[in-house]
Formats: structure tokens, sequence, C-alpha cells
């Protein structure tokens, strides 16, 4: 291969070159560190996927880190190099350089560097391989759930952010002066999905959604990525249970295969067989005598509640997730469809991994007449939600969905202690830079 030959910008498409190709391989990255050895020097080169090793012979100036650059050289096996292979530089090309140094050494295995003063260096931050490869991490659990998805016949949509009503009501929606009209940010694709239910049956989508809340704690943010999905013709909401089950052990799957080497050995990825099921009232009673706690609120559950309600499933049930479900009607949104049997309760549910609420679903109102009667329960007017009233009115199966909180999943998996840490740019009360 000569220098205007086929380029490499990953460690897989270097690995995936012929062994004439490898002759002469060119490969363009960023550099990650210098190792000057007074003779000659290693460049560590920064790819898509990985780093890899080089060696210079310094017949030229050696490139400063950070410096975006194009080698060519020979590949040659090195059980001790990143990958077990190294390149022999031939020839190199600075394409561009820094105009100043970086505020921290990036190419520290640890940044040792405190998150609130992370976050605002976050663009040279992420050019540490432990920091991208959470985010690395982040697009296999992505990769891993669109997977599932496509094979079983969920259709991707991709749904308004500006509104003209909040799926939940209550403050905790942006406000926006969209020319002249009141219009908000999506808190999530509530109505949108639905919709779809007539259309395609089975839909799915994993975009931002918005949460005018004010809290400052380390699982809140203001935006978010939300992952969901909704299904029609459900027989019940435990095919919801089913096939999240499904999804997050199909997931995890996913990511041992193709995403292992950023699972690092503090984090946890389960192995999923059954997920166990309690309901709201038994799983309150029994952390409440368990625990000798007493319960406070009897419509929802606080944050040392979920906390202790994760300590329970792993101590009593064997499991680091347990669905929580029939939520109190009081603290569900006026789609969420009543318990026949006791209409004081709901069929929706919340998901729990190790403490943490990271997933709200259940069964939704399909009927016109029953859903026109919950809007006026929750003091609301059906003539504000004209468009999604169409769903009812002119016919909808059974169905139901969830949404779950990618942020909340991967900061269970990551072992990190704040939310923002496993948010690329975190926007909350006080963020919106960078």
């Amino acid at each position: 291969m000569d220098e205007k030959g086929k380029k490499a910008v990953s460690v897989k498409q270097l690995l995936a070159l012929s062994e004439s190709e490898r002759l002469n391989a060119r490969v363009s990255g960023m550099v990650y560190s210098v190792r000057d050895m007074k003779d000659f020097a290693f460049i560590i080169l920064r790819l898509s996927d990985g780093v890899t090793q080089c060696v210079f012979d310094k017949t030229s100036p050696l490139p400063a880190e950070e410096s975006a650059i194009t080698v060519v050289g020979e590949m040659r096996e090195d059980a001790r190099a990143a990958n077990g292979f190294e390149i022999l530089i031939k020839s190199l090309t600075v394409l561009s350089a820094p105009s100043a140094e970086t505020p921290l050494a990036v190419s520290k295995r640890k940044l040792n560097i405190a998150l609130e003063n992370e976050l605002p260096l976050r663009p040279v931050t992420l050019r540490n391989e432990e920091r991208r490869g959470v985010f690395k991490l982040r697009e296999g659990i992505v990769r891993g759930m669109r997977r599932y998805f496509e094979d079983n016949d969920f259709t991707e949509i991709l749904t308004p952010k500006i509104v003209a009503s909040g799926a939940e009501g209550g403050a905790n929606i942006f406000r926006l002066d969209y020319f002249g009209q009141k219009a908000y940010l999506a808190q999530s694709p509530q109505f949108y999905k639905q919709t779809l239910i007539p259309v395609y049956s089975r839909v799915f989508e994993i975009a931002p959604a918005f949460r005018a809340e004010k809290h400052n704690t380390a699982r809140h943010l203001n935006e978010y990525i939300s992952v969901d999905f909704e299904m029609g013709f459900i027989d019940s909401f435990y095919d919801l249970i089913d096939v999240e089950t499904e999804m997050l052990r199909s997931t995890f799957a996913y990511v041992r295969e193709h995403y292992a080497a950023y699972v690092k050995p503090n984090m946890t990825l389960p192995e999923i067989t059954e997920i166990p099921r309690m309901s709201f009232s038994e799983i309150k009673e029994r952390v409440a005598e368990k625990y000798d706690r007493k319960i406070r609120d009897p419509y929802d559950l606080e944050p040392e509640e979920e906390r202790l309600i994760g300590r329970y499933a792993l101590e009593e049930l064997g499991c680091d997730f347990i669905f929580v479900t029939h939520y109190p009607a009081k603290k569900r949104p006026f789609y969420a469809k009543d318990d026949p049997e006791n209409p004081k309760f709901t069929l929706s549910f919340d998901l729990l991994f190790k403490g943490l609420e990271i997933t709200t679903g259940g069964q939704r109102i399909h009927d016109y007449d029953e859903q026109i009667a919950k809007m006026r329960l929750k003091g609301l007017n059906p003539d504000d939600f004209e468009s999604y009233l169409m769903l009812h009115k002119y016919g909808c199966p059974p169905h139901g969905g969830l949404g779950i909180g990618l942020e909340r999943l991967m900061l269970q998996i990551t072992g990190e202690q704040n939310v923002r840490a496993v948010s690329m740019f975190p926007r909350d009360t006080t963020r919106i830079t960078p």
C-alpha cells in the first residue's frame, strides 16, 4: 500500500488489513502521548476505538501531544503493545498542532480530578482513555438495545421535542415562546409513541427528554437520554415487563460480546435470568419490617426507600433488579390505566436497579370515554389534548410502554457516584456549557 492507499482511523481497521497491506499501513489519529527514548520514541496514537503504539526513529522533530498526524509504517506483532502490535513509522505528517498545552495530562490512566472541576473541561477530559471508555460502553448499551428492538419488529421513530402540552402536566416542564405561542420542551415522547401504535404496533425511540425539575442531586439531570418503547395488542402490562427483561438480557449479552474491553472490573453488567416482581404495597411493607423503617409516604417511594428495596432484592431475592408494580393512581399520570380490581392502583411499574429507579412504565388507557373521565378526574381539560385524543377516538388496541433513563442505567453499571459523570455534556440547574 502506498501513502495514497487505504487510511485507517481505528484499531479495528488496522487489524483487518491484509498481510501485504500491513507492510505500509497508513493510519491517522491524535497523539495521545510521546515517550522519548533518546535514539527513538514511542508515539501512542489515539484512534476512534482505542490506542496504538508507534515507534519513531526521530528523523524529524517529535509531534506535540494532541497533534493530529498521519503515519505510514510497518505493522509488526508485539505482545507488549496495546492490541498486540506496533507500527514502525516510515513517514510522519503533522496535520495540525495544538496552540496551547492541555490544562491537565489527558494521557494519565486516571485523571484524579473532582467532577465539578472536570465538567467545564469536558472537551479535553473526554480525550482520556478511561473517560471516553465510559461513553464507548454507553454506545454499546445503545447499540445492543437498538439491535434488540430491530430484531423484534419495533419501528424506530423520531418525535418532536417542541410540543404544545406536557405529557404529564405539572410544573416540571420548560416553557418556550414559540413565535408568540406557548410551547414546551417534551418531557417524553409519550403522546407520539401512543399515537403511532395503530400505525406500527411496536415503536421505540432513543432521544433526549427534558424535565424542569429544580433537583440538584446526584441522580437528576434536566436533559437526559430516554429509551422509550411502546407495544400494541398486549394482554397485560406484564407483557411489557417480559420484553424489558429480555431486552436487558440481550443488550448485556451484546455488550459482553462486542464491548468487553470497556467493561472494567469495578463495573456491574448483570447476568439476567429472571427479574423478581413485587407490588408497591407489599415491597413497602417488607422493607419497613426488615429494616425497621417507618412508611412515611404511602403514595410514592423515597430515595432511601428505593435503596433499601435494592438491598432487599439482593439479600432476599438474589437479584440487582426488581420490578415494583401497581403504583397508586394518585402518583401516576392521566394516561395510566387503573387496576380494575382496585382503582386506587394502576397497571404500572418501575424497575429498580441496585436501589435506583431506572424505568417507569405500564399499560395505557385506550378507551376514549375512560380517558376523558380520567383527565377530568385529574383536573385536566380534554379540549387541551384534542390531537392526542384522536388516538382513542378513532380506534386503538390495548397497549403500553415504558421509558428507561439511560444515564441512570449507566450510573449503576459503572459504579459512578453522580449521574453527571456518565453524561457527556450534562445539563442541570446550573450548567448549560460546554
